[in-house]
């Protein structure tokens, strides 16, 4: 009887798990006309394209994991100064929509772009080096993150036996650090080629002639609406994430977790102290360029004719409907957020401190299954389910498929505070009497502040900029304002553009400082 509460939320989860991630993607797999597989294997387009988005990926996960590292490292490992603005400055990308970083490319180095014309400067940019490059700019913060958090659980032990012995820097870096990133090396490898790999925002706007096959899928969908097609090549982007998915899995099941015996220490060094702050300046500048473009674009009258200072387009922004589908974004961030805190933390709860069932191990499987669907695959799969439902056309199935899109990472982020906790505290409340939920609220919930702070701004801030996700789901009324930004540059309306992406930068911005202050709020009490 105590725990009827805890049982039937137990029950409401896997259900909304069942109904909103697997039900879909049976409906995927069933919509497929076996005829139209040969039709596209046969195409001429079809092994080009394939080619042409591993060989992107590819270069993009090998550049951005690489200058991720050494970031990681300037941060972590020298004595520079300023390393939490750098911190923050390096995960920018992250707040504004991928295609985004395609359309400051083109305003930057297209045929009319700013620095083309200042500088005449003529590159390449329609094709894989555009799309390279913009897949960098947008892929590189998620694997600087995971390293920045590994960098700081590592042993100084180690590395003062290694200076005893007289290993040098260089060894001490190949047989130490590098043999401790490991795990999450991989893991950065394979989050950033599935990110880049399922990503059509960057080609959609950089790949010219260069057919990938997010962008194939969504032009065959949206703008044919030719489902089983669709359907089969949601397949094929499937492949290779769950693939990364599988040996990610594999990979950190084989970790073994270790004790910090002593902080890093960092001694004096000038050189590479001066190297460190040129990679990092460098980076913020590459990063901003794009960001201080959109906001300049946003107050001239009409690029590239017209350079004075204007609020006419901000004006017409509006006029089209700026202000209603900010309040969609809003609306459906916010919810995203709310509820989906409230599903992955009492999902972390009943996997992460309950006895291994097959019920929890499957639970906690379909959890992190979403982490291996496409944001383009899951829209497409919801399209076909829930079409005909009584949601389906309404805000409520853009939250829906934002809380599976996005429901892995903050569910992972709960999951591992809770194995931090004693694992006899459940067989002590027994004894004692003492519920479950009423354990969660008054012994979990109060040590898990501020990770419940980052599960929410981590759900909100992705809401606001996804594209994938909801391109298949929102209608002229439901539209977020993510999605005005594809159609604003098909209609070459270039500064109304650029205001958009500034907007959903502000405002993840502003949630990123209020829940730095909330916090800093908590700490301050604690």
């Amino acid at each position: 009887m105590r725990n009827r509460s805890y049982h039937s939320i137990r029950v409401l989860i896997i259900v909304f798990l069942l109904i909103s991630v697997i039900a879909p993607l049976i409906t995927l797999l069933c919509n497929i006309h076996v005829g139209d597989i040969p039709k596209i294997i046969d195409a001429p387009q079809f092994w080009p394209m394939i080619f042409n988005s591993l060989l992107a990926s590819a270069l993009a996960t090998a550049i951005s994991v690489t200058l991720a590292l050494a970031l990681a490292w300037c941060v972590n490992r020298t004595s520079i100064k300023m390393k939490g603005l750098f911190s923050v400055l390096f995960t920018l990308p992250m707040l504004i929509p991928s295609i985004s970083h395609g359309m400051g490319l083109v305003l930057l180095f297209g045929d009319n772009g700013l620095l083309t014309n200042l500088f005449g400067v003529n590159l390449p940019l329609y094709g894989l080096l555009g799309v390279v490059i913009g897949e960098v700019l947008y892929s590189f913060p998620v694997a600087f993150l995971l390293f920045t958090d590994t960098f700081q659980y590592e042993d100084y032990t180690i590395y003062e036996a290694a200076e005893v012995l007289g290993l040098s820097k260089f060894n001490q870096f190949d047989c130490i650090t590098l043999a401790n990133m490991k795990r999450p090396l991989l893991s950065a490898i394979f989050a950033v080629f599935t990110l880049v790999f399922t990503d059509y925002g960057v080609p959609l706007v950089l790949g010219g002639k260069m057919m990938t096959i997010p962008v194939y899928m969504y032009r065959e969908v949206i703008g044919l609406l030719d489902f089983s097609k669709g359907a089969i090549i949601g397949i094929l982007l499937l492949i290779p994430a769950v693939i990364a998915f599988i040996a990610d899995l594999r990979n950190k099941d084989g970790q073994r977790s270790s004790t910090i015996v002593r902080a890093y220490e960092i001694h004096p060094n000038k050189v590479r102290d001066g190297l460190s702050y040129l990679l990092c300046i460098v980076t913020v500048v590459l990063i901003s360029l794009p960001i201080l473009t959109f906001v300049y674009l946003s107050v001239v009258k009409q690029y590239p004719i017209d350079l004075s200072f204007s609020l006419v387009n901000v004006a017409k922004a509006f006029d089209l409907g700026l202000g209603m589908y900010l309040i969609n974004s809003l609306t459906i961030a916010l919810f995203s957020a709310l509820i989906g805190v409230l599903l992955t933390y009492f999902a972390a709860y009943i996997t992460a401190r309950s006895k291994r069932t097959f019920t929890t191990m499957a639970l906690h499987l379909i959890s992190i299954l979403s982490l291996a669907i496409p944001g383009i695959v899951l829209g497409l799969s919801y399209v076909l389910f829930f079409k005909g439902s009584v949601i389906y056309g309404t805000l409520a199935i853009l939250v829906q498929v934002n809380l599976v899109h996005f429901f892995a990472s903050p569910y992972l982020l709960a999951y591992n505070s809770f194995s931090n906790f004693n694992e006899n505290l459940e067989d002590v409340s027994m004894t004692l009497g003492i519920s479950r939920m009423r354990m969660l609220s008054d012994v979990y919930m109060p040590c898990m502040k501020e990770t419940l702070c980052e599960m929410f701004s981590y759900i909100f801030v992705n809401a606001m900029v996804t594209i994938s996700a909801v391109s298949f789901l929102a209608n002229f009324k439901t539209m977020p304002l993510s999605l005005l930004i594809p159609q604003f540059d098909s209609q070459s309306l270039i500064e109304a553009t650029a205001f958009i992406s500034v907007v959903i930068l502000a405002v993840n911005v502003l949630m990123k400082i209020a829940v730095f202050f909330v916090k800093h709020r908590i700490k301050r009490y604690e």
